[in-house]
């Protein structure tokens, strides 16, 4: 595990289910923060941990992840830095948080979640779309595919997706896989409109296909232990389930395939 680093500075709250919050760090980062007592449930940590560097193994553009420890002094004197349910305030608690790094430079970069169609399908890596089904099929993503699109303030018409969000992979806290053909996608077919064929998903397919067991344990023991409530044996079962789902994922991608999405339109060879 890469060495801890810590939180100086609460920059602001973020949207989405889990609450998470924008936090600077000790080694001079930004950081996406997902705490552990989030509305969601704290396995979505481990989730993001192990599915993020799942797809950084395989080679997509994923945000690089980390713990970040989170004090309860900076707790305490940041009045942000609590989550509501119902109506009520309830400050996150201290210790390891999840931190995903922020893709997007916060000062001079520019961080979008949409793009017009016309925009979206001129995005630089629009390809790897259909080579991320690979990683949401295999991990059973609960959740629609996320996406956010980063431009440099020097390039005003080069955009790139960072895939981000795999808090729901592996059902969340259920840690089962219950498959379904229009789960884990993109919820726009035309980021899919290049595909043809099975090469669209490589090198990404086969690197999935052909990970190792031991290769998915070493990224499953670097993830805190109350991330996943301590529990080992059902740690082992996950990784043990991945492993055996390797030989399911074309499958899982040919039922999203012949799904009333009809995603791949110019697919017609078989």
């Amino acid at each position: 595990m890469n060495a801890c680093i810590s939180a100086v500075q609460h920059v602001r709250r973020l949207r989405g289910g889990s609450q998470s919050q924008l936090l600077r760090a000790s080694d001079g980062q930004y950081y996406v923060t997902k705490f552990q007592n989030n509305p969601q449930h704290v396995r979505v940590l481990a989730n993001e941990m192990l599915a993020t560097r799942l797809g950084e193994f395989l080679g997509l553009p994923v945000p690089r992840v980390s713990p970040i420890e989170v004090c309860g002094w900076l707790i305490e004197h940041t009045d942000d830095l609590r989550m509501d349910i119902a109506g009520l305030r309830t400050a996150f608690k201290a210790g390891l948080q999840l931190g995903s790094a922020y893709v997007a430079d916060p000062i001079e970069g520019h961080l979008f979640d949409y793009l017009p169609e016309g925009i979206l399908q001129r995005v630089a890596n629009i390809e790897d779309f259909a080579r991320v089904i690979v990683l949401d099929k295999w991990t059973c993503n609960a959740d629609g595919r996320q996406a956010v699109f980063s431009r440099e303030a020097k390039r005003r018409a080069t955009y790139k997706a960072t895939f981000i969000d795999q808090g729901y992979c592996f059902n969340a806290g259920e840690w089962n896989f219950p498959d379904s053909p229009l789960r884990g996608v993109y919820a726009r077919n035309c980021v899919y409109n290049h595909v043809t064929g099975w090469d669209a998903f490589e090198p990404v397919l086969t690197r999935a296909e052909e990970m190792d067991i031991n290769q998915i344990w070493r990224l499953a023991t670097e993830i805190p232990a109350e991330w996943y409530e301590f529990d080992s044996a059902g740690l082992l079962h996950l990784v043990e389930a991945l492993s055996n789902r390797r030989s399911t994922i074309r499958a899982l991608i040919t039922a999203f395939r012949h799904s009333s999405r009809n995603p791949f339109p110019l697919w017609t060879v078989a």
